[in-house]
């Protein structure tokens, strides 16, 4: 049976004639979150516009803008194609990454809370053309959105043109996941997000568009970017179990309740352990306020540990994915989908007293955290919602394994090359090694506490004689102390075993 039962809209097409109606130059917004929920046909078809185009000797370049990564069918056959000239707010596919790196391609790494309100503010420029999938379109035309909501409403808000991808491989059933907020108003007429619990309705659970911008409809039959997690090892365990029994620790101080606050857990195999040493802890009665839902929170829902869970994607292994589709109806009510505006919102993270819990790439030895960048330079893939809600979390967590690249680089540096969370926001390290509590301490005191209880001891020895000759070569100025010409070394210059 036809998901496309609305008259006004059965304006199926190819995707290579819906491909048509995007050009060079023009800022196409996609649809798509953490490898979920993102088209599948109709980028490839833009790709071979755009090679086509190159073969003549013409220019094709478009702007793209999504919800955030999404996967080889979309950011990965448009960056091969040298088709896209800017990016933006997050990305994750190698060949993005490569052509962003290159400098072929323009990138602007965004908070997730920011980038639907910077497009509604008209920060980007006129959107041309917005390509979303969705389960179905009902006979009255609203639709059905699938395993994410991400940016899409503000996309089909927002574009003078829309081409629909709908796709049979999401379950008809979905309908009723979703809220979506159309309450959204520029300054200064916004109104407070009322919203007091993590799974309060305070929107609808359909998209709305305009049937006349609708230019091209897609059907597609094929499944999101599901991709394995790798068995929790002994570092990502070490992590996850410091982790909660910090969480045992506040609760004993009285300073969480038994059964916590609502969860966030960024994406990563670090975080779906966590999710794991929690199904194993004694807690119960949990909600979570998160971006993503990854296997290990399917997996609380399923021991009954976790209640509820408001997320604005879905982000599973292939295995998860055909189990939760088998079995969708038995999460309805259980797990809500939003769109990320209001799933990394900070007032709503602020007032709900969210945990959150995020990776690293380093941290230096006073709590400054780079989670996008390699030697400052090169991005890996964004900041993402990392800062929504570490600077408005009740309790934040950044984590890592101590040591990268098989032991040649510490992740608790002198300096960081990059700092995309400032000391200022960054509560709690977590490394295998241990955790170290950063809350109303001075940057002395917290950098003596990240080294002796974060490093490895590879570099704890280092690390310490950095921080001692830093407060003796500082004598006015040892609120902060740094050598930093050294400290900007450290990262080229130092090796396991060896000296700078």
């Amino acid at each position: 049976m036809s998901r496309i039962t609305c008259p006004e809209l059965k304006k199926t097409v190819s995707a290579d004639e819906a491909a048509r109606h995007i050009d060079n130059g023009h800022r196409v917004a996609m649809s798509g979150f953490t490898g979920s929920g993102y088209p599948k046909v109709v980028p490839g078809a833009v790709a071979a516009r755009a090679r086509a185009a190159h073969d003549r000797g013409d220019d094709f370049g478009i702007e793209l803008w999504t919800g955030a990564s999404t996967a080889p069918e979309l950011d990965g056959v448009l960056a091969e194609a040298d088709a896209v000239s800017k990016r933006l707010p997050f990305q994750s596919d190698p060949a993005m990454r490569s052509s962003i790196n290159s400098g072929a391609t323009e990138y602007v790494d965004t908070h997730l809370s920011h980038s639907a309100q910077q497009a509604w503010f008209g920060f980007y420029g006129n959107l041309d053309v917005a390509v979303v999938e969705v389960a179905a379109i009902l006979p009255n035309g609203l639709l059905v959105p699938g395993s994410s909501v991400g940016n899409s409403k503000t996309w089909l808000d927002l574009a003078d043109k829309v081409i629909l991808e709908v796709n049979s491989w999401h379950p008809r059933a979905y309908e009723g996941f979703h809220d979506v907020y159309y309450g959204t108003r520029r300054p200064p007429e916004r109104l407070p997000i009322q919203l007091l619990e993590p799974m309060q309705r305070i929107g609808d659970p359909y998209l709305r568009v305009d049937p006349a911008k609708v230019v091209a409809v897609v059907e597609t039959n094929a499944p999101d970017r599901n991709l394995p997690f790798k068995p929790a090892d002994e570092d990502s365990k070490a992590i996850a179990a410091h982790l909660v029994d910090f969480l045992r620790h506040e609760i004993a101080a009285d300073r969480l309740p038994p059964e916590l606050l609502p969860l966030q857990s960024g994406v990563g195999n670090v975080a779906n352990a966590v999710m794991g040493n929690l199904a194993d802890s004694e807690f119960t009665g949990l909600t979570a306020y998160t971006e993503v839902i990854q296997d290990g929170m399917l997996d609380l829902i399923d021991d009954g540990k976790l209640t509820s869970v408001s997320a604005t994607a879905f982000s599973l292994s292939a295995e998860r994915a055909a189990d939760f589709n088998e079995n969708i109806e038995s999460y309805k009510g259980r797990i809500l989908l939003r769109t990320q505006e209001m799933s990394n919102h900070p007032e709503a993270i602020r007032r709900l007293g969210v945990i959150a819990i995020n990776g690293m790439v380093e941290a230096d030895i006073y709590g400054n955290v780079n989670s996008t960048h390699v030697m400052g330079s090169s991005i890996i893939n964004g900041i993402g919602g990392s800062g929504d809600f570490a600077r408005n979390a009740y309790l934040n967590f950044f984590v890592s394994n101590s040591l990268a690249k098989s032991g040649a680089i510490s992740s608790i540096v002198p300096f960081a090359s990059h700092i995309d969370h400032t000391e200022h926001d960054t509560q709690i390290l977590v490394t295998e090694q241990g955790l170290a509590d950063l809350r109303g301490l001075s940057p002395v005191a917290r950098a003596r506490k990240s080294i002796a209880e974060c490093a490895h001891p590879s570099y704890r020895d280092r690390l310490s004689d950095y921080l001692e000759r830093a407060i003796a070569a500082n004598p006015a100025g040892r609120h902060t102390p740094h050598l930093l010409g050294e400290a900007l070394a450290w990262h080229g210059n130092f090796q396991v075993g060896g000296r700078m």
